[in-house]
């Protein structure tokens, strides 16, 4: 067997290793992101989400929020002119801000319905059941991805049957319409509802959440789930819902894990949320995922809304 020499080096030779995963890495993604014809290398990706969800915004701005050196920021949106463009600041003209392009916004459509779709599910299959230490876990992933490239799982796996979406105001009208569906059919909307289902960028976006929605190849969006910054360092998952004519595949299972995985990603370690006992179905679903019953929740958070009766918060697995 062919000896790593990287892996060899040790534990001050990682960068180097994270560079190499990477590069193999984001290689197979860029194949995929050619055979479906989008023009977009995977490297570019996170630029446009940013631009997309926080936009306009400055270069500066841009580069703070992806944590990346201006210069190296600068240079990936050189490619991009079709898909970005700088508008100068109402508030100072001096000032250019980024914002997408009608053709930018568009591409943003393809890469999370057609892209992203094939590569998460690789990317996770490479990481999934690791344990031990970091680097004992970088080399698993490794020699995984030797064993079977990521283009080579994407390819296995076939197109996808679902997929997440991040918010984008085309989507607002199907985050109130979705949520108002299941509120009002069990229910009656309270005013908290309507706020925030009608102010979704301001109330939860704005402050650091995130919306999510659930699509299919043939029925679209069917669903959407929210996480909401509430105070004390607790973040609410909310406002989730899957439409009447979705129900039966699994669109809640697959919304709530992926909000999940989106909130420890994003580092939210105290997430809640609220609900009725009417609501059986999905309580059996929090409490399947690791949310438990807190009354100390209720304590805190109960009183935001007339139905609630049934307060929960997350407990990963191996969590006290």
């Amino acid at each position: 067997m062919e000896v790593d020499l990287l892996a060899g080096f040790g534990v001050g030779f990682l960068g180097s290793r994270l560079k190499r995963l990477a590069e193999r890495m984001q290689a197979d993604a860029a194949e995929v992101a050619r055979s479906l014809d989008l023009p977009v290398q995977p490297a570019q990706i996170s630029l446009l989400m940013t631009i997309r969800l926080h936009g306009p915004i400055t270069v500066g701005e841009l580069a703070e929020r992806l944590q990346l050196a201006q210069p190296t920021v600068t240079r990936a949106l050189g490619t991009l002119e079709d898909f970005v463009e700088a508008r100068r600041s109402p508030d100072d003209q001096r000032t250019k801000r980024l914002a997408l392009t009608e053709k930018g916004e568009a591409l943003m459509v393809r890469i999370q319905t057609q892209l992203l779709p094939r590569i998460e599910p690789a990317a996770a299959s490479l990481v999934e059941g690791l344990s031990g230490d970091f680097m004992r876990g970088l080399a698993q992933v490794e020699a995984r991805l030797a064993d079977a490239s990521l283009l080579s799982r994407i390819e296995a796996a076939g197109p996808p049957a679902m997929w997440a979406r991040d918010f984008s105001d085309d989507l607002a009208s199907a985050f109130y319409r979705i949520n108002a569906e299941w509120i009002e059919d069990m229910f009656a909307l309270e005013e908290n509802d309507i706020a925030l289902l009608s102010r979704p960028r301001e109330l939860i976006l704005d402050k650091g959440g995130v919306v999510l929605f659930a699509e299919t190849p043939k029925l679209g969006v069917v669903g959407t789930c929210a996480l909401m910054v509430s105070k004390d360092g607790w973040v609410e998952l909310t406002k989730m819902g899957v439409l009447k004519s979705a129900r039966g595949l699994k669109v809640g299972e697959f919304l709530l894990a992926k909000t999940l995985e989106r909130a420890s990603s994003l580092g939210f370690g105290k997430v809640y949320l609220l609900t009725n006992k009417k609501c059986a179905t999905a309580i059996h679903l929090y409490e399947k995922l690791g949310f438990v019953h807190d009354a100390e929740i209720m304590r805190l958070f109960g009183a935001r809304y007339e139905r609630c009766d049934v307060a929960m918060s997350y407990r990963p697995r191996g969590q006290p």
